[in-house]
């Protein structure tokens, strides 16, 4: 059914241009089923709807910069059964998020941090948080050059801001120069106003020393713990299964 061509100008000002791409089948569909104005503008708003919510979904999972976007029924929680599953559904709720709360995942390497991280992080995109995932390293390597650049105040913005910051591997290596620093000042800013995951092979104790002074590593740990929620992760490696090491 052809449209009429005064209505494009409309939409556009309207900035409904979208609801161009299923007008046509619309109305098709309201002369066919006889539904009356009220129902034809509802199903017509409600695809608008539905199209600036995907976009906006899009949106959000490109500015968080997951590596992975599996989604969490993607997770073989059958090759760990002594994975906390309940604990990893309770984050993925996303409540600790709207509670400005923090998830720590620790455990050997391979066994599902950063792919549940990730999981959790895109859960809290379709919930409608904005979501940063970065690996510690980057993270701090991007703070360390902005220090250089002058741009240090603009660059933590991006650490700071979103929703949900999630941290991959910490502690991966050491930390160096004002590195301890910089994750100190995350930590404080982020502290009640925007919510964590954190991912380390390291267990907590081993956290302390990362930030070289014991003042700094108090102040930084008694924020990042209180109202944290800590998930050990144990198990093999994914990507090592013990039949193949046994084959090797």
């Amino acid at each position: 059914m052809p449209i009429n061509d005064e209505l494009v100008p409309v939409l556009k000002k309207l900035r409904l241009s979208g609801v161009l791409q299923t007008l046509d089948l619309r109305t098709s569909e309201a002369v066919g089923q006889d539904l009356s104005h009220s129902e034809f503008l509802l199903r017509i708003c409600t695809d608008e709807v539905q199209r600036r919510e995907a976009k906006q979904l899009d949106v959000r999972l490109r500015r968080a910069n997951f590596e992975s976007t599996k989604p969490l029924d993607e997770f073989q929680w059958a090759f760990n059964p002594q994975i906390p599953k309940a604990k990893i559904i309770d984050l993925a709720t996303c409540h600790f998020v709207q509670r400005r709360e923090n998830g720590i995942l620790i455990g050997p390497t391979g066994v599902g941090k950063s792919f549940l991280a990730q999981a959790i992080g895109e859960r809290a995109c379709r919930a409608g948080y904005s979501v940063c995932y970065v690996s510690a390293h980057k993270m701090l390597s991007n703070l360390r050059a902005a220090r250089a650049d002058q741009s240090y105040d603009r660059k933590i913005l991006r650490f700071t801001s979103p929703d949900l910051l999630v941290v991959d591997d910490l502690g991966l290596r050491p930390l160096e120069a004002d590195e301890p620093i910089d994750l100190y000042e995350i930590i404080r800013q982020r502290y009640e106003r925007g919510a964590m995951i954190v991912t380390s092979n390291r267990a907590l104790q081993e956290w302390y020393p990362l930030f070289l002074d014991d003042l700094i590593a108090s102040a930084a740990m008694d924020r990042l713990l209180h109202h944290a929620h800590v998930v050990v992760m144990e198990g093999h490696s994914f990507r090592n299964p013990p039949g193949e090491r046994k084959a090797s």
